[in-house]
């Protein structure tokens, strides 16, 4: 066999490993219960139970904040966050998650919020038509 080959063959078994190593690292979306099952970190999608208190108090631990979400679902849990609170998580509309379940809580690594946006088009035109300035007809 050529040595042109024997290369084109190692190259092709490099560029097959690592189109596999992509697609087996990548994640999808969790629930909670799946989360119990498995020990590694998964991302879980979800919203925040504005019900119940977010529990964040920065002068006894500011690296310490915890609060309650639903995720796709209809499952509550506790979350867990070694971190600050996140500005603005009570207009989030929706929130993902990384991270995994120990005991009956998710630990997060991460908090990823989708906040509303300023640009829906109701706000835009409830804006328009109170900013909209009052003119005398004669």
């Amino acid at each position: 066999m050529k040595k042109s080959s024997i290369i084109l063959i190692v190259i092709i078994a490099i560029a097959i490993s690592m189109i596999l190593v992509i697609y087996t690292d990548s994640s999808t979306y969790s629930t909670f219960t799946e989360a119990k099952d498995k020990e590694t970190e998964l991302y879980v999608v979800g919203v925040l139970n504005k019900e119940k208190d977010l529990m964040y108090d920065p002068v006894k631990d500011a690296n310490h904040f915890s609060f309650y979400m639903y995720d796709n679902d209809s499952t509550e849990c506790q979350v867990v966050f070694k971190g600050s609170k996140p500005m603005d998580i009570e207009r989030s509309e929706q929130i993902v998650l990384t991270g995994k379940m120990e005991g009956g809580v998710f630990h997060a690594s991460k908090i990823l919020m989708k906040c509303p946006s300023k640009y829906d088009q109701d706000e835009v035109e409830v804006i328009e038509a109170s900013a909209a300035p009052q003119t005398a007809m004669n």
